[in-house]
């Protein structure tokens, strides 16, 4: 019960002081992970639980489910089926590459681990999580079409890694009995498969549903939130009970819902947002006070070195190679490669490996906490000046080469959280 005395009032602190926060830079991830810092056993001792355990597993899990759930119905699916090209490069290119990248930097800073707990390292760090840079993926001074390929890549690439990620824990544990590569292609084809489907059926079921009951006035508004809020969790509880991609099931289930529900999915957002925030706030102090505050006192120079590897190099290689010959410029792609922060996703990986006892568990979770951690300060606080930076650059290029690719005309989705301008909320 202290334990819950404690999160909430750092809750109701940040809250208090968040618009004047955003506009500095400093982002909820960031305030609550140091606020759980402070208060967990390594400084105050207020906040001490069993960080092992499904409970901070199944958190973590849902509030990621929700957020990708709510994100993906903001996007506009006409205008993202002209505009593929740049976030399938990303996917399809650059996070494979971005494993591999991962994995080559394993083996050289820890020469001693096993080749299938580095492949599993790489494979935890390698998602993104926009969230952590929202003014990149918000704000309008940033072309539409980049705005939009981060976010898909990020709302994507998370369910994407979960089949590499399974094969990777079988691995390690010595319990795979086929070849990786076919091991690979049957979990991708689970994963992917039940998930769309567990995410397309729920959302064909509460859109429908949502969408008749409106026509007949049969809706209470009071209940249009929690239909939808029902649906995003039907998505995710279904693919993971068939066996699917939880994740991706959330994402295909939100772009799917919006489109069926109409403008019923389009009012019902803020409470499947809003649960998704909370479960995220509660995951980001639970993460300073039980798994950060360890991590910094296990810390080592190879630790530290992989961290910042994975956010630099083993992230803008993969970006360049994916993005050449697709008319960006430089600093288009420079951008694009720096913004790939690590969130939600990485810290479930890590809980999952850590309770699954694989080799190597407590540094797969050390390192996967300090990049993490590294992450949320990094990003947080070098998005409001890039963000200018490549602004100034943008509009000047712009100018010169009306026909440039960033110029391309697109939709960018709207987002549950605006940057500190006065902007109000979509409803």
């Amino acid at each position: 019960m202290i334990a819950l005395v404690v999160v909430a009032a750092i809750l109701i602190v940040y809250a208090t002081v968040s618009r004047p926060l955003d506009r500095r830079g400093v982002t909820s991830a960031l305030f609550l992970m140091l606020a759980g810092l402070l208060v967990g056993p390594s400084v105050l001792g207020w906040l001490d639980v069993p960080l092992k355990g499904a409970t901070a597993e199944h958190i973590a899990e849902l509030s990621l489910a929700l957020l990708l759930f709510s994100d993906a119905a903001r996007i506009d699916l006409v205008s993202l089926r002209r505009h593929l090209a740049w976030p399938g490069r990303l996917l399809l290119i650059g996070l494979p590459l971005t494993m591999a990248a991962g994995a080559l930097a394993g083996l050289a800073v820890f020469p001693g681990m096993a080749f299938a707990s580095v492949a599993l390292l790489s494979i935890m760090v390698s998602p993104t999580d926009a969230a952590l840079g929202q003014r990149v993926v918000s704000d309008p001074s940033v072309p539409a079409r980049v705005r939009q390929a981060l976010n898909v890549e990020s709302g994507l690439n998370d369910g994407l890694a979960v089949p590499f990620f399974l094969v990777f824990v079988d691995l390690s544990l010595a319990e795979l009995h086929s070849g990786p590569l076919s091991a690979v292609v049957q979990r991708a084809a689970d994963q992917i498969g039940w998930g769309l489907a567990a995410g397309l059926g729920a959302a064909l079921a509460g859109g429908l549903l949502a969408r008749w009951a409106e026509r007949r006035g049969w809706l209470e508004s009071s209940w249009r939130q929690t239909l939808t809020l029902a649906t995003a969790v039907l998505s995710y509880s279904a693919a993971v009970a068939l066996g699917g991609s939880g994740f991706i099931a959330a994402f295909a289930g939100g772009a799917a819902f919006r489109q069926i529900a109409g403008a019923p999915g389009a009012r019902s957002l803020l409470f499947t947002e809003d649960a998704g925030e909370l479960l995220a706030a509660v995951t980001w102090a639970g993460f300073g006070a039980l798994a950060l505050g360890k991590a910094l006192s296990l810390v080592t120079w190879q630790i530290a070195l992989y961290a910042l590897l994975s956010l630099t190099v083993v992230r803008l290689a993969p970006v360049a190679l994916a993005m050449l010959g697709s008319g960006a410029r430089r600093p288009t792609v420079a951008f694009m490669g720096w913004f790939g922060p690590r969130g939600l996703a990485s810290i479930v990986f890590a809980l999952i490996a850590l309770d699954d006892h694989v080799p190597d568990a407590q540094l797969l979770f050390t390192v996967a906490t300090i990049t993490v951690a590294l992450s949320v300060v990094a990003h947080g606080l070098t998005s409001a000046p890039l963000v200018g930076v490549y602004h100034r650059w943008y509009e000047a290029h712009k100018a010169g080469r009306p026909e440039a690719q960033e110029a391309v005309p697109t939709k960018a989705p709207r987002f549950r959280r605006q940057p500190a301008t006065g902007e109000k909320r979509p409803a």
